[in-house]
């Protein structure tokens, strides 16, 4: 097989040729906690935006996801577990996975190693208490990771779902991977909190573009990861668009729709032995020798 041959396509569930999943991160006031750590600032316009998604945003997507019988993973900060103790069990009576986000969806570059290990701890740690339960996967803020994070996802026996090395699952130092992608991450395209904020792009472009997206994805056998958030997808005419997209996903009978759980665990059971992915950070480039030699 000539090096530029494309590989054998990915073994999804029998029958089916490509996956979709539908996913929220569920940041709601946590980023404001972290951004404002250090001095609370006596202004509500930015905290009230964003308290928008636990009081309306989550409920009316999961009125739509209840109506098509889509079942989703959302990965919640713990701070917004503690804030909202009846978030984890009403999505996981409504049969929705939830998953790990941090707590306070604290940032990878902001924090040491040993400060993740102990959120992480307190996240898991909230998550059993109010749901009796061990949730399987984790998504970091930001969609970042270190070599110390994969390590601590993988002693916890968690997937994890914030790379994209690949648009297929696939393993990262022993961790099965469910990739995500920019390109389907509505923060990207509808975030808005004032100041320079780049103007929200109409829902209509939008779902022209990831209907073009999802119709890539399927032809090209790999996983449509979608990813909103509470606060941002559950306002005004973005809910809609989500539903015109899922009927889109649905009406094709050949697309697995799964939860991120759910792939994670085909792919553990019938594809651990493909691309296995080792990290590997390389040398700054002051150090190659191309630039040291003399």
């Amino acid at each position: 097989m000539s090096t530029l041959d494309l590989p054998a396509p990915y073994p999804w569930p029998e029958g089916k040729t490509s996956a979709f999943c539908f996913t929220m991160d569920v940041d709601a006031h946590a980023p404001w906690m972290w951004n404002n750590r250090h001095e609370v600032p006596q202004l509500l316009s930015h905290l009230e935006q964003r308290n928008f998604g636990p009081r309306v945003g989550i409920r009316r997507i999961a009125a739509i996801l209840k109506d098509l019988g889509v079942k989703g993973s959302f990965y919640v900060p713990g701070a917004v577990a503690e804030a909202h103790p009846w978030m984890l069990p009403a999505l996981i009576e409504a049969g929705h996975e939830v998953g790990l986000h941090g707590y306070f969806h604290e940032l990878v570059a902001q924090v040491s190693d040993e400060e993740f290990s102990r959120v992480l701890d307190s996240s898991l740690e909230i998550f059993r208490r109010q749901t009796g339960e061990t949730p399987r996967g984790f998504r970091s803020p930001a969609w970042e990771m270190t070599p110390h994070m994969l390590a601590e996802v993988k002693r916890h026996g968690f997937y994890d779902s914030s790379l994209m090395g690949l648009d297929t699952p696939h393993t990262v130092d022993g961790v099965v991977e469910v990739p995500v992608n920019w390109g389907t991450d509505d923060a990207i395209f509808f975030k808005f909190l004032g100041g320079g904020d780049p103007a929200p792009r109409s829902p209509a472009e939008i779902l022209g573009m990831w209907c073009e997206e999802f119709e890539a994805s399927h032809r090209f056998g790999s996983l449509f990861m979608l990813t909103v958030h509470d606060w941002i997808s559950g306002r005004g005419a973005r809910p809609v668009m989500l539903e015109s997209l899922l009927e889109k996903v649905l009406a094709k009978g050949d697309v697995w729709v799964a939860t991120v759980a759910e792939v994670a665990a085909h792919h553990a059971a019938h594809a651990m032995e493909r691309d296995q992915i080792t990290s590997h950070i390389p040398e700054t480039l002051l150090e190659h020798p191309a630039w040291t030699r003399t």
